[in-house]
């Protein structure tokens, strides 16, 4: 008997294993040129999309990778203050008809990306490593960088993109018990696979980053303290520039070049002022719970390792520091179901769900839980909130037709399924999909 079969069979009987619940949250975490002027340069370049379709990956895309990364942090003020950040470097660009949006992440792991048209992320992950504002613009800077010279669209950037959103159906294949564990993405992040960017692409990021970081009126120093930092952490981690920042090569000749330029072209702003003080006031409310990010990031780490008791001692820490932490219930709520300890999992996740409402990893969770607990119907619910969210999410409609076969509404679950591989035709939840389209006399 297949996993299609065996599923289909504990479907109408109300009965999930640990291991279906599982496979369904990885199934489900699945979603789906020409030549132009360089904006910067003026030479021709190669490009995989024109500016209304990197505009339309940002429209599609960023929402659900944000959501991925747990959403923008709760603090309105900090994201404010990052977003203040970015447009004071606006103004400089050379693509100024973009549109440009800043956010902090919740997300644990160190890292920050941009989608083509400027949509961006900073993890507080990493946002509490940085030291004054004039490092904050500098790393936004470098993400205005990538956008102003075109970079996502000159590696194909759609295809490149979707590889985040098909990270979850890898994992479905891959039939492994440890899958979703591994598919939280551990401290590397789903984000790390926006865009591989060239050694060449992210030497041109920084030097444009900084040209925009010291015209609005920062240090040219920012940009080189911001490499120190990464290969500092780099240091005491090996494997951690290799890893996190897979979509941004870092090397020592990266700084030193950002030194050399901090010394001579833009020697005139050494007395700029970095802004520490203000970063420190408009950050604090993260800096606070430190201790419990870092907690999270090591569990997140345990899980990546299959150590699933040593992730629930590092998330149940993260909760003694900060125990209204949204980031620290969801996953503490994926390590116990992960454990198959769905009841205790669901409380979890609904206490994350209570906490951030507008964010909607909890509810999906959920839906997968009460899934796994035969409660079809309190699965639904959980969806269509989900839906209301996050709107155009493929793998929901798979969910949702799981949801209504185990209500015994084989019409209804046909419409999700079908929904499901007329957008996704590879894959085990694709496969699923069909052989109960096809038993139902749906298609041949």
């Amino acid at each position: 008997m297949n996993r299609f079969d065996a599923l289909a069979r504990r479907l109408a009987g109300q009965h999930l294993t640990r291991r279906d619940t599982m496979w369904l949250f990885a199934a489900s975490t699945a979603t789906l040129g020409g030549c132009a002027r360089s904006p910067v340069t003026g030479e021709r370049i190669l490009v995989g999309m024109g500016a209304n379709e990197e505009r339309e990956v940002d429209r599609r895309h960023a929402p659900h990778q944000f959501s991925q990364d747990m959403g923008a942090v709760q603090d309105a003020a900090t994201n404010r203050y990052v977003a203040e950040v970015g447009l004071r470097l606006q103004p400089h660009v050379q693509r100024k008809d973009m549109p440009y949006s800043y956010r902090a992440l919740n997300a644990n792991y160190v890292n920050a990306y941009t989608f083509p048209a400027g949509a961006m992320g900073v993890t507080r992950g990493l946002l509490v490593d940085l030291k004054d504002e004039s490092e904050l613009a500098a790393l936004l800077g470098h993400e205005l960088g990538h956008v102003n010279a075109r970079h996502a669209a000159q590696r194909q950037g759609q295809a490149l993109v979707a590889q985040a959103a098909l990270i979850g159906l890898a994992v479905a294949a891959s039939d492994s018990r440890w899958a979703p564990a591994i598919g939280l993405g551990a401290h590397i992040g789903a984000s790390a696979l926006l865009a591989r960017y060239s050694r060449d692409n992210e030497r041109e990021a920084d030097a444009l980053g900084q040209d925009y970081l010291v015209k609005a009126g920062y240090p040219a120093q920012g940009m080189t303290a911001l490499h120190e930092l990464l290969i500092e952490q780099g240091g005491r981690n090996p494997g951690l520039l290799e890893t996190m920042f897979s979509s941004h090569p870092m090397s020592t000749e990266r700084r030193d070049t950002a030194r050399r330029l901090a010394e001579t072209r833009y020697a005139s702003s050494r007395g700029a002022p970095a802004q520490r003080e203000r970063f420190m006031d408009q950050t604090a409310s993260l800096r606070r719970i430190r201790p419990a990010i870092e907690s999270c990031k090591n569990g997140e780490t345990a899980m990546s390792r299959k150590a699933l008791a040593e992730a629930q001692r590092q998330f149940d820490a993260a909760l003694r520091n900060a125990p209204q932490d949204y980031p620290a219930h969801l996953r503490m709520a994926q390590c116990l179901q992960a454990q198959g300890r769905l009841q205790e999992a669901r409380r979890y996740a609904d206490a994350a769900r209570a906490l951030y409402p507008q964010e909607a990893q909890a509810a999906k969770l959920g839906a997968s839980l009460r899934l796994g607990l035969r409660d079809p119907a309190g699965a639904l619910q959980d969806l269509q909130a989900y839906d209301r969210l996050l709107p155009g999410d493929n793998g929901a409609r798979f969910l949702k037709g799981v949801a209504y076969e185990g209500m015994g509404n084989t019409s209804l679950a046909g419409n999700e399924f079908a929904a499901f591989v007329a957008q996704e035709a590879e894959g085990d939840a694709a496969n699923y999909a069909r052989s109960r389209l096809k038993a139902w006399g749906r298609i041949k």
